[in-house]
């Protein structure tokens, strides 16, 4: 689904004629409206009384959100809102279901083998999404070739669709050992009245999993800044063939894949804060070495690196998530977190876009992004020292 899917929908709309601001807003302010959406998960587990079950519901919808576009890509033509409304849902379904699934494999998942499973997991998963990336890509760069690239959108799309349905199916074969609690986000242990989500997250914040929060808001706030500029850049200002980009952007996914095991063994030693301490100081002057060359090889050993540094990043948040939370108040703090993740990431894609109106959409503009997120990302390491001092 992410290899075939949701990593070329930004190419997607520049395919349309859309411009590079526009494509990457496609890659962010849907998580808003994905953000809002998934405030209904609390009411409709308890109201189901399964986590797994809303897991496979909000999947299949998931997969059903690839129609639109697909049907887009045989017309050869879409509006920007309709790539947002179609993308909104997508996320919408995806971070709906989020919650349920860290409050399901938190019973699945013993303490003691969690590490090396997730680990493990996140391996297995950026080798599917390489290879799912890479056949994507090699589609596309068959249909450029033949003046077919909507005909070649639409069968990726069309693969997605049936992906995340055969992923749904497997949801559905896992067992569930523990029912949902009752205590969800909002409302009282023991009582029936509202506590409102502000309430909830005034609470967290004050807790461990609120020093694991402020850090990753802040620190997704820098990167989006420039995130959602790489495809515009190396599409647009690069000219990069689909070829190309698949190599660049497949480099990144291949190192996560190879490194996971790796990172598994140190993230047991050293712990998850200290990893996401190392990790996040590793990737904040990454956004810079795409400026010095537009060399293909160049430009896969700088995703080699970026992919490792975010590998470890991804593994420590997962981790951390379990090691700074209770399960009681697992389910709130993914919750109200995942609010404030798209908050922090439209924010950041919205500033970095206007950084690029106004400097122009070429190397002095992406330039100017790039340059903006390193220094985001340095602003935000200060909050490692709070982070540090909680989980002591």
């Amino acid at each position: 689904m992410v290899g075939f899917g949701e990593t070329y929908i930004p190419a997607f709309a520049l395919a349309l004629g859309l411009g590079p601001v526009a494509a990457g807003l496609t890659a962010t302010v849907p998580l808003l409206c994905g953000a809002v959406l998934q405030l209904v998960t609390p009411r409709a587990v308890a109201r189901l009384g399964t986590n797994r079950g809303w897991v496979v519901a909000t999947t299949t919808i998931q997969s059903l959100s690839f129609v639109p576009l697909i049907w887009w890509a045989v017309r050869g033509h879409a509006e920007l809102w309709e790539l947002l409304a179609a993308a909104s849902v997508y996320w919408g379904a995806g971070m709906a279901g989020a919650p349920a699934w860290n409050a399901w494999i938190g019973t699945l998942i013993p303490p003691s083998v969690r590490t090396s499973f997730f680990a493990q997991r996140g391996r297995l998963g950026q080798f599917a999404i390489c290879i799912g990336f890479v056949v994507g890509g090699l589609v596309l760069q068959w249909g450029e070739q033949r003046g077919k690239v909507l005909v070649a959108f639409a069968a990726i799309f069309a693969l997605a669709a049936v992906s995340r349905l055969v992923s749904t199916a497997l949801l559905t074969a896992c067992s569930e050992p523990m029912p949902p609690r009752r205590v969800w986000p909002g409302t009282a242990a023991g009582h029936g009245h509202s506590l409102g989500l502000t309430t909830v997250a005034r609470g967290m914040l004050a807790s461990p999993a609120g020093a694991v929060v402020s850090l990753l808001w802040s620190f997704v706030f820098g990167a989006q800044f420039a995130a959602p500029y790489f495809t515009p850049y190396m599409l647009r200002e690069l000219g990069f063939s689909y070829h190309g980009f698949m190599l660049v952007m497949a480099a990144s996914f291949l190192a996560k894949a190879v490194m996971s095991p790796l990172l598994g063994r140190l993230a047991s030693k050293i712990g998850a804060t200290r990893l996401i301490g190392w990790a996040t100081v590793a990737i904040t002057p990454l956004a810079l070495l795409w400026l010095p060359s537009a060399n293909l090889g160049y430009l896969v050993v700088v995703q080699v690196i970026a992919g490792t540094c975010w590998a470890a990043y991804e593994l420590a948040v997962a981790l951390l998530f379990f090691e700074a939370m209770n399960d009681r108040e697992r389910t709130a703090a993914v919750t109200i977190y995942n609010v404030g993740l798209a908050v922090a990431t439209v924010a950041g894609a919205c500033c970095g876009g206007l950084v690029l109106r106004w400097f122009g959409s070429g190397h002095a503009g992406y330039a100017a992004v790039f340059i903006g997120s390193s220094i985001l990302r340095l602003a935000a390491l200060p909050l490692l020292a709070r982070l540090r001092s909680a989980n002591t």
